[in-house]
């Protein structure tokens, strides 16, 4: 059986080892900053059960700008083992800490004369201050990938779980920047042929530089139109595309509602996906439900996403058979015991069967929140 649970010190061992298996830009291969990270996550998940506000973090020169940040571990009931983990930034890109990336539009250029003409796709830096939350450094052991209970999919949709009960905290619009395709030691041809020319780092270490400050980006970077045309063919159909691993993840998120915004990263050309985050169906149905007690399995004819948040910001969720009836939740013993239950408590709950997809909402209740986030 499998915990969802936020991310902890004894976690940072075995991230390490999954970080390198990848090459993500929100959890580079440094355990340095990896343990930062779940620093700060740590206390971002307390700030959330004392209903406190979350300040920016100190001399973060970053995108994200100190703002909040979730990381959620899978674990191993049995083992207690880290199998992988994900994440969610409350606002990327604030004021003076913009988010980067190339903005992509077709030119068409036609001469009278030769009555003939040409298209050139053109790239451009786009600053982006707006301060989106976005997703991202989903990464689970290779061989739990595949998995009959889809963990894959339950690392990933927990963060639209947490979002919609605490909807306060978060911005309007998600992103989700997509890796594109890295070669095995860490290339990118796109970087090689574009971003390498004004940066003059290996990606590696342009990427995770990124986690202390992006100024020399907007520093080195061009501000004029970039003709990708002149980019030789390897580099050109990095363009707006995913690497292998990567493409489950794209379909998964289109599917939720995340659209390609014809807008890609600078470093790799990966396509950033966007959705408005009222219009997918997982953040909609996500409510409360009181908890009613234990069930038996046969009685459990429900499923979906059960969390709880204890004293100090554990946070504790699984994805489990439940019984419903009417504001009230059940659940076998095995599922109740991993996330504590205990009588009288309000639970974080949202329908859904994961071979299927989200499911009518049942009569659950729902705190009133304001659409503003937190962020700055």
């Amino acid at each position: 059986m499998f915990l969802i649970r936020r991310t902890e010190p004894r976690d940072l061992d075995i991230l390490f080892k999954l970080s390198k298996t990848v090459h993500f830009i929100n959890l580079p291969a440094d355990k340095d900053i990896i343990e930062a990270k779940i620093r700060r996550s740590m206390q971002c998940f307390e700030a959330v059960a004392e209903g406190a506000e979350i300040e920016s973090a100190p001399g973060d020169n970053s995108a994200a700008g100190g703002s909040p940040l979730f990381m959620f571990t899978l674990e191993d009931s049995e083992t207690g083992n880290c199998l992988g983990t994900s994440m969610v930034v409350s606002g990327m890109g604030t004021a003076g800490h913009p988010n980067l990336s190339f903005k992509l539009e077709q030119r068409h250029f036609f001469s009278q004369d030769l009555q003939q003409g040409t298209t050139h796709m053109v790239a451009t830096l786009f600053a982006d201050e707006s301060s989106p939350s976005e997703i991202g450094g989903l990464i689970l052991g290779p061989s739990f990938r595949g998995h009959p209970h889809k963990l894959g999919k339950q690392l990933s949709l927990i963060r639209f779980h947490f979002m919609g009960l605490h909807r306060e905290r978060f911005s309007d619009r998600i992103l989700a920047e997509m890796m594109a395709p890295v070669t095995a030691d860490g290339e990118n041809a796109f970087w090689n042929h574009l971003g390498r020319k004004f940066i003059n780092l290996p990606y590696h270490q342009a990427d995770v530089f990124c986690q202390f400050s992006r100024e020399f980006m907007t520093s080195l970077l061009p501000k004029e139109p970039l003709y990708l045309t002149l980019l030789p063919p390897e580099a050109r159909r990095m363009v707006g595309q995913v690497g292998k691993d990567t493409i489950p993840a794209r379909k998964m998120l289109e599917g939720l509602g995340f659209k390609y915004t014809g807008r890609i990263d600078p470093f790799d050309g990966g396509p950033h996906l966007e959705a408005k985050t009222e219009e997918i169906t997982l953040v909609k149905q996500t409510g409360r439900a009181k908890w009613a007690g234990v069930c038996d399995m046969a009685e459990a004819k429900d499923s979906g996403f059960v969390s709880l948040m204890h004293e100090g910001g554990d946070f504790r969720a699984v994805y489990a058979p439940v019984r419903l009836n009417g504001e009230a939740l059940s659940m076998p013993a095995e599922w109740a015991s991993m996330i504590e239950a205990n009588d009288g408590q309000r639970l974080g709950f949202t329908p859904i069967d994961l071979m299927i997809g989200a499911k009518a909402r049942p009569k659950t209740t729902k705190k009133k929140t304001t659409k503003k986030p937190t962020a700055a």
